[in-house]
Formats: C-alpha cells, structure tokens, sequence
C-alpha cells in the first residue's frame, strides 16, 4: 500500500492539493517549552547528547503545531567532535572549535569507523522520536554537507566570507581535499546510522554553497553531496534525500540530477516563480517563505505564503521557510503560516 505520509508522497514526485509543511530549526529558541528543555539540559551540548531530553525537544513542534514532518535535533558539528576535534560553544556567540590547517592535522583525525561511539546518543534519540511520533508524521535526520562543516573546522568558528577555507583551498588543493573526503565518508557513516535508528528522509545542509564559484562549487558541492547520496542510495535505496545548497543562485538549476537528490531546498534569495520554472520542473522542491515574516507575521505573511502556494502549485512542494526560523520569532505567526498552508483556499485564486 503506498504511503500515507503526506511528506513521503512530495518526495516520491506527487503533486499534492495542500504541500506537506515543516520549518528548519523549528525545534529552537522561539518555543518556551524548548527554553525550558534546555535550561534542564544545562548548555546546547548537553542537550545534543541527550536522548531524552533531545527527543523532546524534537516532538514539542509536533505537538504544538502538527507538522508533518519532525527533523532530529542535533548540530552539523557533532562530525568534527566525533573525528576528534574540540567542540564548544559560547554564550551569545556560536560554536568554537579546534582548527584543522594542514595534511598533518587531517591526517591526526580520528578514523571515521570510530565516530559512532561520540554519536550513539544521537541514533538513540532518533529511536526514542521515531517510537513517539504520530503514525502520519515523517522523521527527517540530518547532516551538514562536507563544504560547510569544512569551513568550521578550518576556521574554528564562523566567519562571514568563509576566508580561511577559502585561503587553504587555494594554499595546499590537496590537503584540502583529503579534508573534504574525510567529512564526506564521516557524513555517510552518520546519514546511514541515523536511517538504521528509524530517520524516514535525511537533509543536507550546505549552509554556505552561495560562497563557492564556478569549478569549486562543482568539486565541494556538487561532487560530495553526490558522493554522499550514491553511497546512501546504495545502502538505503528508499530513502529520500533533500540537498540544501543555499544561496547556490542559478546553480540550485540541475543540481538534483547532478547530485542524486530527490528534493533540492531552496533559500529565499530566489523568487517562487523562477524556481517552480527552472528547478521544480525537475522534480520536489522545498521552500522558501523568508524566515522574516515569523517575527513580523501580519498580511505579508499571508500574502507571501499564498504567492509560494500559487508559484509550486503545478509539482511536487514542500512547504518550508527559506532558511531556519530565528529565536525572536513570535509562534502565533507560525501557526497564521500553517493556518495559511492548510486553510483550503484555491491557490490558483
């Protein structure tokens, strides 16, 4: 029998009436309940690793506005702490790391069979939401793709131009890239073991893939993720996979055949329109509401939802934001999103 799940069915290429929804980073800092999870975890790491506490905090969206879909709650640099590297975070200004600079540092990674004992707790929590959700709601499990977690750990923090990746790219390509590959096989071991513990879809963040131009977005973007994808599709072939190469411009245009995505997530950087004309002819598309209007809510938020209805009304969509959803981000507006999505009003009005 095939599958109910309304998101399921987008992923598999269906043109549905009503769009499946979830938002990116919708288990966070908007919600009081997860404020309150947190302050009993201690601090964000402590919360990652714990899988009751992190399983709750991935249902308390489901809980309070029915989504269709739960996305695990994790980081994108548990990799690097997994692969031996520090990893910590400080009030109010982001995650730190250790750095990785050179061949020696890649080479003194820990080997990527290894990392599951760091990351158990993480396939444990995807157990405990898997056994807890609504029989109609997808779990989606998740990874940061090799280019942007690359830039962490290179860097040892974030930084706005993503310059000392950059500079270590252009001054040793080869020490680079063994960097890349390490995160790449690190990424396929986690993806699979994340669809072992029940994950129904898996993501790829490429947070920052609009920093890559020409012959590197091709070698750091494209050619990982479908690296990734190929081998997860060997191992899991019903598995979904959605890529998120934000603010990837006009090369979001071929990049699921290029890669093997099933979906491609789209940033709001691009407008409805264009997308539905040169990406989602191609097949599911995700996105792309900007995450401004969860703080600012009112008509505009109605009415951009509508033009993004009206825009992806002709293929597979899922109704997402064009980015995650920010910690000043009022939940009324959320639910007038939802109410918006759901309400039964003909797109084509």
């Amino acid at each position: 029998m095939p599958t109910q799940k309304k998101l399921l069915r987008a992923l598999s290429g269906e043109t549905l009436p009503t769009p499946p929804i979830w938002m990116m980073r919708q288990a966070g800092r908007y919600l009081p309940e997860y404020l309150a999870t947190r302050a009993q975890a201690g601090d964000f790491l402590s919360l990652c690793y714990n899988p009751d506490l992190a399983a709750e905090v991935t249902l308390q969206p489901i809980r309070r506005f029915g989504f269709d879909a739960a996305i695990l709650f994790a980081d994108i640099l548990l990799i690097p702490q997994a692969l031996g590297m520090d990893l910590w975070f400080e009030t109010g200004e982001g995650p730190r790391l250790s750095t990785v600079t050179s061949q020696a540092e890649v080479d003194a990674l820990r080997p990527v069979e290894d990392i599951h004992e760091t990351l158990a707790p993480i396939y444990e929590t995807v157990r405990n939401v898997a056994e807890n959700l609504p029989k109609e709601t997808t779990l989606i499990g998740f990874a940061g793709a090799p280019w942007t977690v690359a830039t962490y750990m290179i860097a040892g923090r974030g930084t706005p131009d993503k310059g000392p990746a950059h500079a270590f790219k252009a001054a040793d390509r080869v020490a680079f890239q063994a960097l890349i590959d390490r995160v790449t096989a690190a990424t396929i071991e986690y993806l699979s073991a994340q669809i072992n513990a029940g994950a129904e879809v898996v993501k790829l963040f490429d947070s920052w893939a609009g920093s890559l131009n020409g012959a590197d977005f091709d070698d750091f973007a494209i050619k990982p993720a479908r690296d990734i994808i190929s081998a997860l599709k060997t191992r899991h072939p019903d598995t979904p996979i959605i890529a998120f190469p934000r603010e990837a411009g006009e090369r979001y245009i071929g990049f699921a055949q290029a890669t093997g995505a099933d979906c491609v997530a789209l940033d709001n950087s691009v407008s409805p329109q264009w997308a539905a004309d040169n990406v989602q002819i191609n097949g599911c598309v995700q996105g792309n509401l900007d995450p401004r209007h969860m703080v600012s809510g009112g008509q505009a938020l109605v009415d951009e939802t509508r033009q993004i209805l009206r825009a992806f009304s002709g293929g597979p969509h899922i109704f997402n934001l064009g980015h995650g959803i920010t910690p000043t981000s009022d939940p009324a507006n959320v639910q007038l999103m939802i109410d918006t999505v759901r309400d039964g009003e003909s797109v084509s009005s």
